[in-house]
């Protein structure tokens, strides 16, 4: 019961900060972990847990959708729906012990990007205008990204609508949200088909993400984003040390 409780309780502020923020994951992959589950089939439980809290937020974020004139959201939909599918494909065929060594790194390249994301968007934006067959081409490889960890693919898809000169940041979590639900959705179908979720944690961890997704939309104005932001960065800072020590 108590690894349940965690389960649940990380999957709810999981859901809130990816709707404010993002950097859930940061959460929910090492409640699994330290319950008891596989590396890779942690990531994979993480994906399909989180993903429900994803779509709760872009409903919750249905009055922010505008039309965005730089970005061809059919386009950005299928790029990301196939970039989730070649992101999942690559975790199936990576070994429990490659993925072991590797994610570290990962943790703490998300760490480092959800730190300086916003300060480097801005920079990047004042200095570069790309086109949007540029900005297909990143969404993809960012999607990839997304279905095969998704630490911090949130502020990266910020970043790049950025770099489309976009200011409004309620419409971009909006489309962040819907496009960051749709990678992880396809990659859930490949973890599902393939037999690496496990369902027990996964189905504790739904309820909780989806609710914790909703409010945090909702609330998200009234919350303060630099301080949910400080803590989603102690946060991975800290899973960054355990798991490089995990694995030492």
């Amino acid at each position: 019961m108590g690894s349940y409780l965690l389960l649940t309780t990380a999957a709810f502020f999981a859901g809130v900060m990816n709707a404010v923020a993002g950097g859930g994951s940061f959460l929910t992959f090492p409640a699994l972990v330290f319950t008891g589950v596989p590396s890779v089939i942690a990531n994979a439980s993480s994906t399909v847990a989180l993903f429900p809290g994803s779509f709760a937020s872009a409903w919750a974020y249905r009055r922010d959708f505008t039309h965005f004139e730089n970005i061809p959201f059919k386009a950005s939909l299928l790029v990301s729906l196939a970039g989730g599918v070649t992101g999942a494909l690559l975790l199936l065929f990576t070994s429990q012990h490659a993925f072991d060594v590797v994610i570290p790194w990962l943790l703490a390249f998300a760490t480092v990007l959800f730190t300086f994301g916003p300060k480097i968007a801005p920079w990047l934006s004042s200095r570069f205008h790309i086109g949007v067959p540029t900005v297909l081409a990143c969404q993809y490889l960012v999607a990839i990204y997304g279905g095969y960890f998704g630490g911090a693919v949130g502020i990266i898809m910020l970043a790049l609508f950025s770099l489309l000169g976009l200011k409004d940041i309620r419409s971009m979590n909006a489309l962040k949200t819907l496009l960051g639900g749709s990678m992880n959705a396809v990659a859930v179908v490949c973890f599902v088909i393939a037999g690496k979720v496990w369902w027990t944690q996964t189905a504790v961890m739904l309820l909780g993400s989806v609710a914790g997704g909703y409010m945090g939309a909702h609330y998200a104005r009234k919350m303060n984003p630099k301080i949910v932001r400080a803590i989603i960065v102690l946060i991975g800072v800290g899973m960054t040390i355990v798991f490089f020590r995990r694995g030492s």
